[in-house]
């Protein structure tokens, strides 16, 4: 029967880091992109959640809807600063943040 000391040793030896057990790990990523003076920071929901933010952007045509969209790139890819419609009526630069979280995401599913 094996020591403590030695079960240990051995789990200590035979201990993968988690960046080598999930080399594709993207899941929680972060980047960071500075527009207008201001950094906003993206970061990947999972690829579900993800998944679902594309499926929940369409009509019932299944046209795709852009405002709906974009909100949810605001509640869930863009973490800060925190953001929603009031906040882009008071700031510069709606437009090209929501086309780097589009690209984010979208980099990120692939």
């Amino acid at each position: 029967m094996a020591k403590k000391d030695e079960v240990k040793e051995f789990e200590v030896k035979n201990s993968i880091p988690d960046a080598e057990k999930k080399p594709f790990n993207k899941f929680g990523k972060q980047e960071t992109h500075e527009i207008g003076g201001v950094e906003y920071k993206f970061q990947f929901p999972g690829v579900r959640a993800a998944q679902q933010i594309l499926d929940n952007s369409k009509g019932p045509a299944g046209i795709f809807v852009d405002e709906a969209y974009n909100k949810q790139l605001m509640d869930t890819v863009i973490v800060e600063p925190k953001t929603d419609w009031d906040y882009w009526d008071e700031h510069e630069g709606y437009r090209e943040v929501m086309a780097l979280a589009d690209n984010f995401l979208g980099r990120l599913l692939n």
